[in-house]
């Protein structure tokens, strides 16, 4: 399968990155192509609801890094977002792209049909902390028509390595045998 990981962490040493790692280096193992996108150091604005999208030739007539990423999703098999958890909901940083997805209902584009997968990892103990990032992705799956293969939600972690004391690397690991 040709998968497309999409980061939305600024934290290059940070515990999503480490999970994204994780599931990358097993999923080129069992042979799929993976194409990586650190939105965090791009640049990506929001949606501007302009509903011009792919009438440049570009998905979206504001041109910058999500037109990169694009056509990697329409291409892909599958998308798998890995990001922290702030203030209880999604980044900034990853907020952009998943907004501007909408570009290929605008369009017209067929996207159903890919498997989803989502990375996620909070401060807090408390499970219900990463709602603000898995029910989005769960109801926007929904809409595209995505099949969500698999969730890895890790609670408790904040500083570079606190991943280490989990399993959440492992977890990440074998969410790539899912697709």
């Amino acid at each position: 399968m040709k998968i497309v990981v999409i980061t939305g962490s600024p934290r290059k040493k940070g515990n999503s990155f480490a999970m994204a790692e994780a599931f990358i280096e097993e999923a080129e193992r069992c042979g799929h192509t993976v194409r990586r996108f650190d939105a965090a150091m791009m640049k990506i604005g929001g949606c501007h609801a302009c509903q011009t999208c792919f009438k440049t030739g570009k998905a979206c007539s504001f041109d910058d890094d999500f037109n990169t990423i694009a056509p990697e999703i329409l291409e892909a098999d599958a998308v798998v977002f890995t990001t922290p958890v702030y203030w209880y909901s999604i980044p900034t940083q990853i907020k952009g792209v998943i907004d501007r997805i909408y570009s290929f209902c605008v369009a017209g584009k067929d996207i159903a049909g890919k498997k989803c997968g989502l990375i996620t990892c909070c401060e807090e103990n408390d499970m219900t902390v990463m709602d603000g990032v898995h029910i989005p992705i769960e109801r926007s799956a929904a809409l595209l028509k995505w099949d969500v293969v698999g969730e890895v939600l890790v609670p408790g972690v904040l500083n570079e390595g606190d991943i280490n004391q989990t399993d959440g690397c492992r977890q990440a690991a074998e969410l790539a045998h899912k697709f």
